[in-house]
């Protein structure tokens, strides 16, 4: 039989991309199609990025096309993840969510919760609608830092599905673990349980119309980051660290994680947390305590964006403890540090787009 282009794609419209439930030919999915003889090769997008995705997306295209066109046929199949236009396009997971962030750290106690808390309240202040998913399975901080410990998510019915609502506070919907959790109890949980836990928090949950959601994730590297770019098409990821060495060389494993083939997922930035220190008494002096520009030095380093320094002050753990996150104060330095990094990482995320 003659190998035509129309006969390959005729075969190729009985695969069907498993996110947009629809076959990869109608909705334009394949490029770089070419047939010399016996041998195709082409390639197909696909919404989820995951390894395993990938994998069963090439071994279906590879079936369809041998079983029409028989076994003598060599088919060179290369498999991608869509750019991030196309998946806020066909986005399937949270539709009406115009971006997804995660917002990660290589190393715990960088801050990294405190720098979530402050962009989610200072975007909001911009205008934004946003949300926040705290996915630290092991220690969910955002009831503490939104003053909500004790709430519960309330219920709703969407298209005669049951969905949970999430919390508001300062005008953010929050979902977190800590809401289902006794917080005197530690979460012990294996891998499995904690990624269901958090994939529930997207799938199983009514957060409307948004122009960001946040994913506080835990620290390291691990499954649950694993999960979540198997389960949601993140647009984008901001590394937080302190600026001394220690930090500094999870950091780099962070940023090196969402380049990863298996995950693929731009780094927006870095932003350098308790940058210096300053007293209330001297709010002109600095004194850089854990080292100075050790985030900025390895942004430039890694050809990565910095997003910018936030200041130790100690009206930021004030304003954590007491459920106020420190961007809601005015006109201080920290408020002031905050809405520039909140106006860094909307233009950073508009220059992504475009």
């Amino acid at each position: 039989m003659q190998i035509t282009r129309d006969k390959v794609l005729e075969a190729l419209g009985n695969v069907i991309e498993p996110d947009l439930k629809k076959d990869i030919i109608s909705q334009n999915l394949v490029e770089d199609l070419k047939v010399e003889g016996n041998a195709i090769s082409l390639t197909v997008n696909v919404v989820n990025p995951a390894l395993h995705a990938r994998k069963r997306m090439q071994e279906a295209v590879n079936f369809a096309l041998k079983r029409v066109l028989g076994d003598g046929i060599e088919v060179a199949t290369t498999v991608v993840g869509l750019p991030v236009e196309a998946k806020n396009v066909r986005r399937k997971i949270l539709p009406d969510v115009k971006y997804i962030v995660a917002v990660a750290s290589g190393k715990g106690g960088v801050g990294k919760s405190t720098v979530t808390a402050n962009l989610a309240g200072g975007l909001a202040k911009a205008g934004f609608k946003v949300g926040i998913v705290d996915a630290d399975i092991y220690g969910p901080s955002m009831p503490t830092m939104f003053d909500i410990v004790g709430e519960r998510p309330g219920q709703t019915e969407v298209d005669g599905e049951k969905k949970m609502l999430p919390v508001p506070s300062y005008g953010i919907p929050i979902m977190s673990i800590g809401f289902f959790t006794d917080p005197d109890n530690a979460v012990v949980w294996r891998g499995p349980m904690a990624s269901k836990a958090l994939t529930q928090m997207f799938t199983d949950t009514h957060w409307g119309e948004l122009d960001y959601l946040l994913i506080d994730l835990p620290p390291g590297t691990g499954d649950i980051h694993l999960s979540l770019v198997q389960t949601v098409p993140l647009d984008g990821a901001v590394i937080v660290s302190t600026p001394q060495e220690v930090a500094l060389a999870d950091a780099r494993k962070g940023v090196n994680m969402f380049k990863l083939d298996n995950i693929k997922v731009p780094v927006l930035g870095l932003i350098e947390n308790m940058a210096w220190f300053t007293p209330a008494e001297l709010p002109d002096n600095k004194y850089y305590i854990f080292g100075r520009d050790g985030v900025k030095n390895l942004a430039e380093g890694l050809g990565e964006n910095f997003l910018g320094h936030i200041p130790l002050v100690q009206s930021v753990r004030e304003a954590g403890d007491i459920g106020r996150p420190a961007v809601y104060q005015e006109n201080t330095p920290i408020s002031n540090a905050f809405d520039e990094l909140v106006r860094k990482f909307v233009e950073t995320l508009q220059k992504l787009k475009k």
